[in-house]
């Protein structure tokens, strides 16, 4: 090797062509005998003959309280809400529902993480999206924030207004709200399906599904159920007695009873399948949701289901998949940050560059918008996935992690819960205070004049559990230090609701009566 100009260690490991000149010179031939997933998992062709009409997988959306899973209720003619704990949503739950004019299945998701959890592995689940707005209530930060996610996967949407039956409901306030984010109602010449319906009084519910009818009749889905089953993980747990359990949704093919599986990194053999009802069936089609039980671990939300041969090829594709996990996780991905971002568009990786904006005000969120897409140039395009008023959450972690985006908090600051998200996902945020700061750092990024970069050190976090007034001194704040330590004479933020409040310098600090130089956690 070292004669080749390769200097190796002992433990390194050397490409395939290196290994063939070096055993060429001792008069050995090489090959390779690795092992390669796609000679087993063989994509089987679809016959144009034998495809049917499949029914559309729905997924139900909304902001909380505004009436999803009564709705759901009332189309599967059972009480959903009153078995769960506090009358919310606490699992995802496939739903088959067989009506006259055909058959539909929904998707009852909780909130938006498990949306785009299951997008982030690729899992194109959703056919339709139905958007449940409530008449008195109208448009909420979640029902924006549902329309970006639904936007984002490329889902059509249809509206549903609820509670239309109630005495202050002002359905044309909706559709006026609504179209302002750009879901303009057809009535009024634009493309969104606008359905009024009351769950409580079951009105307008038999509009709604003939309406999801159509629209799938126009986006003719179609699959074979003669092949080996595909799918996908829509939920996954452990249960005592029966060992992990997934409620898994058929996408094409059969799947039956005893057929060897492979599902994301775990492998086994379908010993029940379970319907939505908790009847047991024998096989599942496309687009029906069962649970099954047999695998030797817990799959991920949005993890591939595929049956195979036999359960040994099976087994050697977990074994290979579980290796390249760890490879993976040993080599954590270096996501899109404004640092990189010149370097990946002179390597032609980046057309787009997602942006999720986050202000104090809606004014700042507005403005910043505006004139942040007019930097868009020929060579990158500048997309803002999500903007809104409020701190950053969770939910803007993991729709940044979804699109590659990088988030902009204008006047906000994350917790430290959401702060540690961000670091595990890899999303880079920038904090600014000024608009003109954020264009300029944005248009820097995209020519690659990034000057040194600020950077943010926290030293510690405490909450004000108490405000005592002292006369000639003002307000002093009485705190409890949560994480890190508190410096004397070091900047401070103050955080109310994850919007900045007042920054500076702490005056002074002390505890009980005596000034000290530091406060540890915990004081």
């Amino acid at each position: 090797l070292m004669g080749m100009g390769v200097m190796a260690t002992v433990n390194q490991t050397i490409d395939f062509e290196t290994a063939t000149l070096v055993a060429a010179e001792f008069d050995y031939e090489v090959e390779k005998a690795t092992f390669e997933e796609d000679t087993i998992l063989r994509p089987e062709h679809d016959d144009p003959e034998k495809l049917v009409y499949r029914p559309p997988v729905v997924t139900i959306m909304g902001h909380v309280d505004h009436g999803k899973t009564s709705l759901l209720d009332v189309i599967r003619k059972t009480r959903i809400t009153a078995n769960e704990a506090g009358g919310i949503t606490q699992h995802i739950g496939a739903y088959h529902v067989s009506t006259d004019k055909g058959q539909i299945v929904f998707l009852d998701t909780p909130g938006h993480e498990a949306f785009s959890s299951m997008r982030s592995r690729g899992a194109k689940v959703t056919d339709i999206v139905v958007l449940v707005v409530a008449a008195d209530d109208g448009v909420m930060p979640q029902t924006v924030e549902a329309v970006n996610h639904a936007r984002a996967a490329e889902v059509p949407i249809i509206v549903a207004i609820n509670k239309i039956d109630k005495a202050n409901a002002e359905p044309d306030r909706v559709q006026r709200e609504l179209s302002d984010i750009g879901l303009s109602p057809e009535d009024w010449g634009g493309d969104t399906i606008f359905v009024q319906v009351s769950a409580k009084q079951n009105t307008g519910v038999d509009d709604l599904l003939e309406m999801i009818l159509l629209q799938s009749e126009i986006l003719e889905l179609k699959a074979d159920p003669d092949k080996r089953a595909a799918g996908r993980v829509v939920e996954a747990k452990l249960e005592s007695g029966r060992g992990p359990v997934a409620t898994v949704l058929i996408q094409e093919g059969t799947l039956n009873a005893g057929d060897p599986v492979v599902c994301g990194i775990h492998y086994g053999k379908v010993r029940a399948l379970l319907n939505d009802r908790g009847q047991q069936v024998n096989s599942a089609g496309p687009s029906i949701p069962v649970e099954i039980t047999g695998l030797t671990g817990v799959p991920l939300a949005g993890d591939e289901m595929i049956v195979l041969a036999d359960e040994k090829d099976a087994k050697q594709v977990s074994l290979h998949r579980m290796q390249k996990q760890r490879s993976k996780n040993l080599a954590q991905t270096n996501r899109l940050s404004l640092d990189n971002l010149f370097e990946k568009m002179q390597e032609g990786e980046i057309k787009d560059l997602n942006l999720i904006i986050k202000a104090d005000v809606h004014g700042s969120v507005e403005a910043l918008k505006d004139s942040l897409v007019k930097l868009s140039n020929e060579e990158v395009n500048i997309n803002i996935v999500h903007s809104a008023a409020g701190a950053i959450s969770e939910s803007d972690i993991s729709l940044a992690a979804v699109s590659d985006a990088i988030i902009i908090g204008f006047n906000v600051r994350p917790n430290a819960k959401v702060q540690d998200m961000a670091a595990e996902e890899h999303v880079d945020i920038r904090y600014h205070n000024i608009i003109y700061n954020v264009i300029k750092e944005v248009t820097d990024a995209i020519v690659g004049l990034m000057s040194s970069t600020f950077e943010e050190r926290t030293l510690g976090w405490a909450d004000v559990r108490q405000v005592f007034h002292v006369p000639k001194i003002g307000a002093i704040a009485g705190c409890y230090v949560t994480e890190g330590k508190i410096e004397r004479s070091q900047s401070v933020r103050l955080l109310r609701d994850g919007i900045v409040i007042y920054e500076g310098r702490n005056g002074s600090l002390r505890r009980f009566k005596d000034d000290v130089k530091e406060v540890q956690t915990g004081y």
